[in-house]
């Protein structure tokens, strides 16, 4: 009888298992349609050989304006508070790398090489002309001066926004040993789990960007579950990412400006680096000497520090990025008059 019982039981698990796997997968093939419905890829998908990349350009004028996200999963959208007001002086453009938002994943490794050529082919595909001016936030700075290291003929100057420094896992250790991320972990369980509707239901748990467009969060999580695979890909080539930017560090005369958030870590951000106060301040001097050696890159730099903003200083000033990027397109329009 015993037996029988049991039996029972794990046939009733099972069917219970089987139901909520089942019912997960049809929410999650639901809220991918709905997501397409209600938030379409701006401007346009670009084909670059057999996969397709999102570009949104917008403006006119002279040198074109290429905004790089870091690594997140924003896409265009993380220079959504900024793009408008950079287009009505010139032509700025916006993409979202591959697996990213509207974009087709590409194959891995997802290191600093191979996005630079899935830049590089979306812009010159998608008709788009240099001289450029690369903006790059965060990792989108190692992979802006890995294009620009590639296809350096039409890089004419850059803007960092709070740049990832490819000796950062290094110079930290002063402050912290690395330990294993318990975001790196999640993120991947998330990944494997992201058919089940699971990354769907959890996405408005956490915490968004601060200062951020409420459409803006709201695309991003409806994408997040297809997006997370391609972030985590980037997160295991990022070794190799900032190895290779490490290998180009001489600009010339380009202008360059890069832009450091010096506001103190937040009591969240410290508590999940298992940080003291301390060390938080520590950790932003180390962060700001790595940015005044990566302003020293070009003999053509500015390097301003922003009291009052976090690491997206694009959604807390973006006024001040804006001003970034306007003073190095009129100093680029002056050397190639």
């Amino acid at each position: 009888m015993m037996k029988k019982w049991l039996f029972r039981g794990l046939i009733a698990l099972a069917s219970v298992v089987v139901s909520v796997t089942a019912i997960g997968s049809v929410y999650e093939a639901m809220g991918r349609r709905e997501a397409a419905i209600d938030f379409p890829p701006p401007g346009k998908m670009v084909d670059i050989g057999g996969r397709s990349i999102q570009l949104d350009c917008r403006g006119t004028g002279s040198p074109t304006v290429v905004f790089e996200s870091g690594l997140d999963m924003h896409g265009s959208l993380s220079w959504a508070a900024v793009q408008d007001a950079v287009a009505e002086t010139t032509r700025a453009c916006t993409y979202s790398r591959a697996g990213i938002m509207w974009s087709d994943p590409g194959p891995v490794p997802r290191n600093g090489k191979s996005i630079a050529e899935d830049l590089h082919a979306a812009l010159e595909r998608g008709g788009e002309q240099g001289p450029f001016v690369l903006v790059g936030h965060s990792l989108g700075g190692p992979y802006a001066m890995t294009f620009t290291k590639y296809f350096g003929n039409d890089v004419a100057g850059l803007v960092l926004v709070d740049p990832s420094h490819p000796e950062q896992t290094s110079r930290f250790k002063a402050v912290r040993e690395t330990e294993p991320s318990a975001m790196k972990i999640i993120s991947k369980l998330g990944t494997a789990l992201a058919w089940s509707g699971v990354v769907r239901a959890l996405q408005p748990l956490f915490p968004g960007v601060p200062n951020q467009l409420p459409e803006t969060a709201r695309a991003v999580t409806a994408y997040a579950s297809t997006s997370l695979k391609a972030a985590v890909h980037e997160i295991d080539a990022m070794e190799q990412t900032l190895a290779e930017a490490g290998t180009f560090r001489r600009l010339g005369n380009r202008p360059l400006v890069v832009l450091t958030s010096m506001a103190p870590l937040p009591a969240g951000a410290l508590a999940a680096m298992k940080m003291t106060p301390e060390q938080g301040r520590q950790f932003k001097e180390i962060w700001k000497g790595m940015h005044d050696e990566e302003a020293s890159w070009s003999s053509s730099s500015q390097h301003m520090l922003i009291p009052d903003a976090g690491h997206y200083i694009q959604f807390d000033r973006p006024a001040m990025v804006t001003a970034a990027v306007s003073s190095v397109v009129a100093r680029v329009r002056g050397k190639l008059k």
